[in-house]
């Protein structure tokens, strides 16, 4: 099995589950932030809607910039249904990326740079376990204590929520 073919079960279960965690961010609730530390819902669900752009740009690029313009900077939130679009664009482009790679590109070097400086060089198989799924994860996550603390049903994930009993 290639590294890709490897890497794409877990890249369309992710991005399902994450899906219809996004699927339930209210609108109305965009502004709410449960510390004022933390990013407000829409500004986390922006988010983590980009992070599979991260992984078109990893497999595209062979490194990337986080402070330079167009760095894969997350968009405004202005409605879940925007969000939902976005997302499914991302997810569509990265995907396709990543069937098309061989094992030889999964292989090669990316580097992330912050301001010119080299904050890790890894294996773009690693950067799309470590920097895309499991950064993804992470603020999945936190997508969903902020959702709990809204009163919004919450879907299964690796299994029944509270809220699915499924």
């Amino acid at each position: 099995m290639s590294i890709a073919g490897s890497v794409l079960p877990e890249f369309d279960q992710e991005m399902a589950t994450t899906r219809t965690m996004l699927e339930r961010v209210p609108e109305t609730r965009a502004q709410w932030t449960p510390h004022i530390k933390s990013r407000t819902l829409g500004q986390l669900a922006s988010h983590i809607g980009n992070l599979p752009r991260l992984g078109l740009i990893a497999m595209e690029a062979d490194e990337l910039d986080m402070n330079e313009t167009g760095s894969g900077r997350s968009p405004e939130f202005d409605s879940t249904a925007n969000l939902i679009r976005t997302f499914d664009e991302n997810v569509r482009r990265a995907r396709a990326a990543i069937e098309s790679a061989s094992d030889s590109d999964m292989m090669e070097p990316w580097t992330l740079r912050r301001a010119g400086r080299t904050v890790w060089t890894l294996p773009r198989a690693a950067v799309l376990r470590s920097f895309i799924l499991s950064h993804m994860i992470h603020h999945r996550g936190q997508l969903s204590v902020y959702l709990r603390l809204n009163d919004v049903p919450l879907p299964s994930v690796y299994g029944p929520s509270a809220d699915t009993k499924v």
